[in-house]
């Protein structure tokens, strides 16, 4: 049914509202004469079909109800099917079709303020300032100006607004830009030029060659041959090959005649506007004949015409309605662990403020009870409180309340959202910046495409990977071949007359007899050539198939012919037929021409049955000197199940070359073909028309036609093209095995390739104990076989005992596999620098040096059983105790389900990579995507989160840039909570000897700017740059990554260590200064104990603390960092004279009479003193008795340097007459016997020290009473610098 509203004739708008309830016209009662008048408006019946819909349920009423009172437009229904005719703007009007005009843009002048505030005042935190500040208003109960809560929200408002103007203003602009292209258009039988924004649906338009389409069409005519036009997709899809569109015949007839395209009258019945873009339906009715309409007479806006020089269209869908707007929604927001425990915090701390405020409220009451109404002459109490002593307290107390939820505020932070991002956006610019991640070859850099996941890279637990681009390069050459059970390929070396690995110097077959071979092609077995050079029919049939089934489009560049391919499967099989001399030469709609060792030879084009995830293979069907015959080549099991009668022998030999090019880690193909009769194809071909054109199951009923005649194949043979490792693929896995994160490679390759591939990459070792391999085909066989799975792994053997126990040297970690764990028994994981330590401890179930687990390799077709709600659990939990996974067979949207299934059961940060459209749907669903600009084009890279050219830059970008950007923001929110509860808690103190008034310490100009200016550069700074080890170290040991692992470095317990020690820090700030100052009087006589000068002091020293504080914490230094901390120091105190001389302060001269007394400096050294440096002294005993990996690696890098330093300092510079001297010697050999005779015999050689011993210097204690005391921790020694011993007691 068409879905819109019509319009009168007169050109108002019509009340009606579409029921989705309901396909079919149902007019309501009261409505008869609206209903018929509408009728009588349209003279088409199917305008009226729609117009007689009506609002079905009580809802629909009353908003259709509202829409006529307010006179509001009503929106178009549903569409169920879009109905259209060419060069009819009338009639396609009356549906409402969304014109061309683009808008992405969220606001305009007069909204953005408006919209803005409104959407930022949905954030939690800014909703509670702004409700803070009304209360500030309120005079009764505010202690404090209401500038010191207006100051701060203003700024979080004005800084994220303008973020967000600027990010409209670049979509307003891209906006006008696309809305003010103009493009060719038919209007009354004479070609305009209009913008793209004033496109109609039906209007005919001319596309020129290298112009971007400016909406959906249905291709026309074209200049070139047979309606065929080229286009490029690579906005649609990132693929930049050319793909070939074909107008119907019967229109292309209408050539560039604009008399004849301004008559065409076409109707077209089209499926309603979606996001599919491989897909259309739809049929053109015109001349009394009806055409289907498939995606290949479609152009999508957003292609670009290419090698056509004209083309003409008639719009279908545009602007919003487009496919490619259809595809641009929102995409779905991803927060990280961190700011799903944020909310929590906030919660926890809003929960905190109302009990101190209910707190002092309480004792409020019972201050002014017992003493403050005694006082009611100095202290008098609010207007509001009545006389009564009791009522009066009672109502002061609860004003109280009030007021100090306005003082203690700033125990929320307020800056904190902001400042988060402003540090995600900085570490997006490291990650963006940095060269060792930049691909040269293809100039392509690391690009953080989002800025809200950083931190969420140091806590990846699983990887999920596509293989064929990711793993592999994606550059697929053809290496061997199986014809009627004959193996081609292998390299026999002509010396020892067996089968050897070819190399860079073997010498390739010569293929310079063949006028079109490809220099660059190469083959080694000249068996094959001799073949078909000898006219082999078999070898004839294999590469003529090849020659011919296929979609490649052939063109001429500088005299040479290449092609272009949808994917480098099909351009290597095309070239290898090429070579061999089968040459592909040109196409068009009904033919293929190819030249053959024979001649050159034209077939008709009869049907294509393309290739796609569910068939899994492609034939053709052509018809050649009189003979109809089908060509196919498809996966291997897919084709065999087709085969018919064909000799067990054959078969059997090509399922055994099958079974050793999989082996081999080769992807194969199977060959196959069948002669047609006639009279049958006849038949079939009417049936596929009527399919085709069919707008109900259209697909289903071609598949069901596909697999009639796709059966009782005669098998020709098999393909292997090798796919190539990529460069650092197994020293990246290792180490991202080695860090605790678990590999799951999801792939559509076969089992065997899949299996051999995960071996190269060392993904699977020959130490796993045990490979299990499920290939059910049923849910019972599945269940079986995952319970023997989970059987196996919960029976430990004695092998995977003794490994527990077995010390392994690494290049790349310590001697054994440490986690991190709490050094307190039971107690909850504590982290490092000063907020508790994390101790390395063995892991029984570790498996760090990669040996002694199990793996899981799972085919897809057992893949459904195994995700099925029955099976899921059980899946999970056998392939969460393997090293590996390896799913194999699987189709895109089973890899989305995987990763879901992990996300949804495991409370674990997940990580997708791939490089093609088919990896999309799970980089979308990952917690973090990543996109790998390949050969498949950019879709994956659109969809990503985070960009890079190569897979061994995944290891860089969490090992260095994830964990540094996880401790980094981790060490930024414990700071950040410890000098706001230090801040605030100040005030509560304070409350004891203030009668719990609200009466607050600081300045409000102080309470205003503390994190906006005084403290909030240095922590910045330190989110930014600070390393807690050198990149290179963070390579090298992997298991530096752990803490990110298990949330270490912040978590509840972590927040609540930096809360209590901001609560000491608070106490101790206010109680030195507060004995300092009580009744003190200054050398010359007068008082210096004044509210005023007690606040600056104690501000001041707040201040020195919290930024002595940073200086600890700060364990990498720059001259930013420098600039930061010290700068801060010195704005504070200008900042604080320029208020108070220039602005007239109230708290005017404090601070210079506070600074002029020895009181002041002595309270602050006596201060910094009793709270920093019982910090370090924590800090030195857990270095040193308890070290974390991190403070051993430290060490070893202090070790390095001032190794370094005195071989520097020893190594002598030759004298000035030593160079004058001959630089001959008559010896090389000391003058004297040496110990050759000794050595040769053996009497003086030492038994070599156990390798767990070879290190540069090992830290360890011999009987400490360090929990780890036992175990020896050892760095591997670099080639510069091996010493031989030490054992368990050496330091």
């Amino acid at each position: 049914m068409a879905a819109g509203t019509a319009a009168a004739d007169d050109g108002d708008d019509m009340e009606t509202s579409g029921s989705p309830a309901s396909g079919q016209s149902s007019p309501a009662e009261g409505n008869g004469e609206t209903i018929e008048m509408c009728r009588r408006g349209s003279e088409d019946p199917e305008v009226a079909e729609v117009l007689t819909r009506q609002p079905a349920t009580a809802k629909e009423r009353l908003v259709a109800g509202a829409r006529r009172v307010f006179r509001l437009k009503e929106p178009p229904p549903p569409e169920t099917e879009r109905r259209i005719r060419a060069n009819d703007l009338e009639y396609n009007s009356q549906f409402q079709y969304a014109n061309n005009f683009i808008k992405t843009y969220k606001y305009t002048v007069l909204t953005f303020w408006p919209l803005n505030l409104f959407e930022q005042f949905q954030r939690l935190a800014n909703f509670y300032f702004a409700c803070l500040l009304v209360l500030q208003l309120i005079g009764p109960i505010s202690s404090l100006t209401p500038i010191t809560t207006l100051l701060p929200l203003l700024g979080v408002l004005s800084v994220t607004a303008a973020k967000d103007a600027y990010d409209d203003y670049q979509r307003h602009r891209n906006d006008r830009q696309v809305n003010n292209r103009v493009s060719l258009v038919l209007r009354h039988g004479k070609l305009t030029r209009e913008q793209w924004s004033n496109v109609r649906v039906g209007d005919v338009i001319r596309m020129e060659n290298d112009q971007f389409v400016a909406a959906d069409l249905l291709l026309l005519s074209t200049s070139e041959p047979n309606g065929l036009s080229y286009i490029e997709t690579a906005e649609l899809d990132g693929e930049t090959n050319l793909k070939c569109r074909q107008a119907l015949p019967a229109t292309a007839e209408l050539g560039q005649d604009e008399t004849l395209l301004g008559k065409f009258d076409g109707k077209i019945n089209c499926e309603p506007p979606n996001n599919n873009l491989n897909k259309f339906e739809g049929t053109l009715e015109w001349n009394g004949k009806k055409f289907a309409l498939d995606n290949d007479k479609i152009l999508l806006r957003g292609c670009v015409l290419r090698n056509t020089q004209w083309c003409y269209g008639v719009v279908i869908f545009a602007g919003r309605d487009t496919k490619l707007m259809q595809n641009s929604g929102k995409t779905k927001f991803k927060r990280t662990s961190i700011d799903r425990l944020l909310n929590v915090i906030i919660l926890g701390i809003v929960g905190f403020l109302l009990l101190m405020c209910l707190f002092c409220t309480i004792a409020c009451g019972i201050w002014e009870t017992v003493t403050g109404q005694y006082f009611r002459v100095y202290l008098p109490w609010d207007a509001l409180a009545p006389e009564g002593a009791t009522a009066g307290a009672t109502v002061t107390a609860l004003l109280v309340f009030f007021s100090y939820a306005i003082v203690l505020n700033t125990v929320v932070p307020i800056s904190l959202y902001v400042s988060v991002e402003v540090i995600r956006l900085m570490q997006s610019f490291l990650i963006n910046w940095d060269l060792a991640m930049y691909h040269e070859k293809s100039d392509t850099p690391a690009k953080a495409r989002t800025t809200t996941l950083n931190e969420e890279l140091g806590q990846v637990q699983y990887i999920f990977s596509d293989k064929t681009g990711t793993l592999t390069q994606n550059i697929m050459v053809f290496n061997k071949c199986s014809i009627a059970g004959k193996n081609y390929g292998d390299f026999i070396d002509p010396v020892i007359g067996e089968v050897i690995e070819p190399t860079e110097d073997t010498q390739a077959v010569d293929f310079s007899a063949n006028d079109m071979y490809e220099p660059s092609f190469r083959f080694f077995d000249q068996t094959l050539l001799d073949a078909v050079n000898s006219g082999d029919e078999d070898s004839h049939m294999f590469f003529r198939l090849l020659s011919l089934c296929h979609t490649v489009m052939p063109e001429e560049k500088d005299g040479k012919l290449k092609y272009q391919a949808q994917s480098p499967d099909e351009d290597a099989l095309v070239s290898a037929a090429r070579n061999f001399g089968f040459v592909f030469l040109s196409r068009t709609p009904s033919s293929i021409t190819i030249r053959t060792p024979r001649g050159e030879e034209e077939h008709e084009v009869l049907c294509i049955l393309d290739f796609n995830n569910v068939r899994k293979r492609m034939s053709v069907i052509l018809r050649h000197g009189g003979k109809i015959r089908l060509y196919c080549k498809g996966a291997d099991n897919i084709v065999f199940e087709r085969l018919g009668n064909v000799e067990p022998e054959t078969k059997a030999r090509t399922e055994e070359h099958l079974q050793k090019f999989a082996g081999e880690g080769l992807r194969t193909l199977v060959l196959a073909y069948k002669e047609l009769d006639d009279a049958y194809f006849e038949e079939w071909k009417k049936r596929h028309h009527e399919a085709s054109v069919s707008l109900v199951e259209r697909d289903e009923k071609l598949d069901a036609l596909f697999e009639e005649i796709e059966k009782d194949l005669v098998l020709i043979g098999a393909t292997a093209i090798e796919d190539k490792l990529q460069d650092g693929v197994p020293q990246t896995i290792a180490n991202l095995i080695l860090a605790g994160i678990r590999l799951w490679v999801l792939t559509g390759d076969k089992q065997e390739t899949a299996i051999n591939i995960g071996y190269s990459c060392q993904l699977l070792t020959d130490d796993l104990q045990d490979v299990f391999v499920v290939e059910g085909h049923t849910m019972q066989d599945v269940e079986a076989e995952l319970n023997r799975c989970m059987d196996d792994l919960s029976r430990p053997s004695a092998d995977a005992k003794a490994h527990q126990h077995k010390q392994s040297l690494s290049v790349v970690t310590f001697s054994r596999p440490y986690v991190y764990v709490s050094p307190h028994r039971g107690g909850a994981a504590p982290t490092d620098e000063g907020y508790g330590h994390d101790t390395p401890e063995e892991d029984p179930t570790s498996n760090a040096s990669g040996s002694g687990g199990f793996a899981l390799v799972i085919n897809g077709h057992s893949l459904i059983w195994a995700l099925t709600s029955k099976l899921e659990r059980l899946f999970l939990d056998v392939a969460c105790q393997c090293q590996a996974v390896i799913c194999c067979r699987v189709t895109p949207l089973q890899k989305a389900l995987v990763v879901d299934l992990v996300k949804k059961h495991k409370k674990a940060v997940t990580l997708s990579i791939g490089d093609g459209a088919n990896d999309v749907s799970m980089i979308k669903t990952a917690h973090i995507g990543v996109g790998i600009s390949g050969q498949e084009g950019l879709q994956a890279v659109l969809s990503s989160d985070y960009s890079i050219a190569q897979f061994r830059y995944l290891e860089r970008l969490l090992l260095v840039h994830g964990r540094w950007s996880y401790y980094r923001m981790c060490k930024f929110l414990r700071y950040f909570f410890y000098k706001n509860f230090a801040f605030t808690l100040c005030h509560f103190w304070y409350s004891f000897f203030c009668g719990f008034s609200a009466q607050t310490v600081f300045d409000p100009m102080f309470i205003a700017v503390y994190n906006l200016f005084y403290t909030s550069m240095p922590v910045l700074a330190l989110a930014v740059f600070d390393q807690d080890v050198k990149e290179r170290q963070s390579l090298t040991y992997p298991k530096l990554y752990t803490p990110g692992l298990r949330d270490l470095f912040f978590n509840k317990i972590e927040f609540f260590k930096s809360a209590t020690y901001g609560f000491v820090t608070s106490l101790v700030l206010f109680i030195v200064p507060y004995g300092t100052y009580k009744d003190a009087v200054s050398p010359e006589g007068y008082t210096i104990s004044d509210h005023q000068l007690f606040g600056a002091v104690v501000a001041t020293v707040l201040v020195v603390v919290v930024t002595m504080q940073i200086c600890l914490d700060t364990t990498y230094w720059t001259w930013l960092n420098h600039l930061c901390v010290w700068g801060s120091l010195f704005t504070y105190i200008l900042l604080q004279f320029f208020y108070n001389y220039v602005l007239g302060g109230v708290y005017v001269g404090s601070l210079a009479m506070a600074m002029s007394e020895a009181n002041f400096w002595f309270c602050t050294l006596l201060t910094v003193i009793v709270l920093m440096v019982p910090v370090l002294a924590w800090r030195f005993y857990f270095v040193d008795l308890h070290p974390t990996l991190a403070d051993l690696v430290r060490a070893k890098q202090r070790e390095d340097k001032a190794q370094k330093r005195r071989m520097d300092e020893f190594q002598r510079t030759p004298s000035a007459r030593r160079r004058g001297r001959s630089v001959r010697s008559g010896y090389a050999f000391a003058h004297q016997e040496g110990f050759g005779r000794l050595i040769t015999s053996g009497k003086m050689m030492r038994r070599p020290p156990p390798l767990a011993s070879l290190s540069m210097f090992s830290l360890g204690r011999s009987g400490a009473s360090s929990p780890r005391a036992d175990t020896q921790v050892t760095f591997c020694a670099e080639p510069s610098s091996v010493s031989m011993g030490g054992g368990h007691g050496d330091r």
